[in-house]
C-alpha cells in the first residue's frame, strides 16, 4: 500500500506523522511525507520519502487571527499546490493532518480514499460535554446539564461559522460544498485523554499515542542520588514563556527540592546558556529520560503529556494556549497532575513537591497509561477501512 502522509511542520503534529510512517514501513507498506522543510532530512534518516509541503507560509491577505480562515481557506489553497505532487505519488490512500486539512481535500480533488490524522483527543463537538478548550469536566445535575448547553450554545455560533468557511473554500476549488469526511478519524490518544461522549463518532478510533524522538542522544543525569525532575517547556508558538528559566532558579535541591535531587531540561533548541551544577539541559531522548524520572514539568502539550502518562510519570502543567488548556484539565481532572496558572516561582516550589510528596499521581499516571492496551493498531485501521472502501 502506497500511503502520502500530510502533517505541518510544528513538532506536535510533524512528530506523530513521522511515527505513523514508521509504523507504515514496519507493515510493509510505502510511506511518503509531506511536511515542513525543517523535518525532510531526519524523516530521510528514518528511510521515509519526504518532500516539502508547498503553501505553508501565509501570503497577503492571509487573516492567521481567524482560526477558520487559517485552517479552511489556507487548506484550500494548499491543496491546489500539492495536488499534483501526491498525485505523482499514486497513492492509494491520504492521511491527512487534523489541522493541515489541505491533504483532505487534494486526495478528493484526485478520487483517492483519506483518512484524518488526529495528533490528539478528538476535538469534534458533543451534545453530552462542555465545549472543547474549556478545560471543564461534563457538568453533573440540572445546573451542571444546564451550563454545558448554555456553553454549547455559544460555541455552536464559532462551529456553524467555520463550516461555511470550509463550504466556501471546498467550491472554490472544485468540490462539493458538503464535505463527506474522512473514512476514518485516527485519535492518537489515550482513552485516559478521551472524556466518555454519547455521540462517538462511528469512523473516530482511538489508536493511541504516536511517539517519534528526533535524536538518539541520551542526556547524561547530574550527579545525586535524589529525585528526578524533568523540565521540558512547550514546543509550540503559543506555549507559556520562561519555565526553563524560572525552574533552574526555583528548583534549588535541599531547598526547594529534595537533597541529591536531579533536574534534567529536555528541549529541542539545545542547552540553556546558565545551568547550575544539579541541572543539564539539551536534547535527548524524552522517553529514556521519562522511564527515570520522578515527575514531569511541561506546557500541556498532548504529545509530551502522553509519553509521560506512557512512563507512568505525574506531572506539574503550566499550560500556554491552543489545546493546552483542555489537555492540562484533563489529566488533572485523571488525577496525574498538578496545573498552574499563572506561572510564579511559589507555585511551582509548592506544586512540585506536592506531586513528589503525594503518591497519588504517580498511581493515577500509571493507571492513565496502561490504558494503551485497549488501543487499536492504526496500520491495520487503515488497511481495513480501505478494504471495506473498495
Amino acid at each position: 500500500m502506497r500511503v502520502a502522509v500530510v502533517a505541518g511542520p510544528d513538532p506536535g503534529h510533524a512528530f506523530p506523522a513521522i511515527a505513523l510512517c514508521l509504523r507504515f514501513l514496519a507493515a510493509g507498506d510505502t510511506p511518503t511525507l509531506l511536511t515542513g522543510r525543517k523535518w525532510l532530512d531526519l524523516a530521510g534518516r528514518e528511510d521515509i520519502g519526504a518532500f516539502e509541503l508547498d503553501g505553508l507560509a501565509p501570503v497577503p491577505g492571509d487573516d492567521d487571527g481567524d482560526s477558520g480562515a487559517k485552517i479552511h481557506q489556507r487548506a484550500a489553497r494548499m491543496a491546489v499546490l500539492n495536488v499534483q505532487r501526491i498525485d505523482g505519488l499514486a497513492p492509494d490512500l491520504v492521511i491527512s493532518d487534523s489541522i493541515t486539512a489541505c491533504g483532505g481535500m487534494a486526495a478528493e480533488l484526485l478520487g483517492v480514499p483519506w483518512i484524518e490524522l488526529n495528533a490528539h483527543p478528538l476535538y469534534r463537538p458533543s451534545k453530552g460535554l462542555p465545549p472543547v478548550g474549556s478545560g471543564l469536566a461534563p457538568g453533573r445535575g440540572f445546573r451542571g446539564r444546564l451550563r454545558d448547553s448554555a456553553m454549547r450554545a455559544l460555541s455552536a455560533r464559532s462551529w456553524r461559522a467555520g463550516l461555511r468557511q470550509r463550504a466556501a473554500a471546498r467550491v472554490g476549488i472544485g468540490l462539493p460544498a458538503d464535505d463527506p469526511g474522512p473514512l476514518r478519524r485516527l485519535i492518537a490518544t489515550l482513552p485516559a485523554l478521551e472524556v466518555p461522549r454519547p455521540d462517538w463518532p462511528v469512523e473516530a478510533v482511538v489508536v493511541g499515542p504516536l511517539h517519534f524522538e528526533p535524536t538518539t542522544s541520551v542526556l547524561r543525569l547530574p550527579p545525586g542520588d535524589g529525585p528526578i525532575v524533568v523540565v521540558a517547556p512547550s514546543t509550540a508558538s503559543t506555549g507559556a514563556g520562561g519555565l526553563t528559566e524560572l525552574a533552574l532558579k526555583t528548583l534549588v535541591p535541599g531547598d526547594v527540592l529534595p537533597a541529591g535531587s536531579r533536574v534534567v531540561v529536555s528541549r529541542l533548541d539545545g542547552a540553556s546558556d546558565v545551568v547550575p551544577p544539579w541541572a543539564v539541559a539539551g536534547l535527548g531522548r524524552q522517553d529514556e529520560l521519562l522511564s527515570m524520572a520522578d515527575v514531569l514539568i511541561c506546557g500541556g502539550g498532548h504529545g509530551t503529556v502522553a509519553k509521560s502518562l506512557l512512563a507512568g510519570v505525574p506531572m506539574v502543567v503550566v499550560p500556554g494556549g491552543g489545546d493546552q488548556w483542555e489537555i492540562a484539565n484533563r489529566v488533572v481532572h485523571q488525577g496525574s497532575a498538578r496545573l498552574i496558572r499563572p506561572l510564579t516561582a511559589a507555585a511551582l516550589a509548592e506544586a512540585t513537591r506536592e506531586v513528589l510528596d503525594s503518591p497519588c499521581y504517580r498511581q493515577a499516571a500509571r493507571r492513565a497509561g496502561a490504558g494503551v492496551a485497549q488501543v487499536a493498531d492504526p496500520v491495520r485501521v487503515c488497511q481495513e477501512a480501505l478494504g471495506a472502501s473498495a
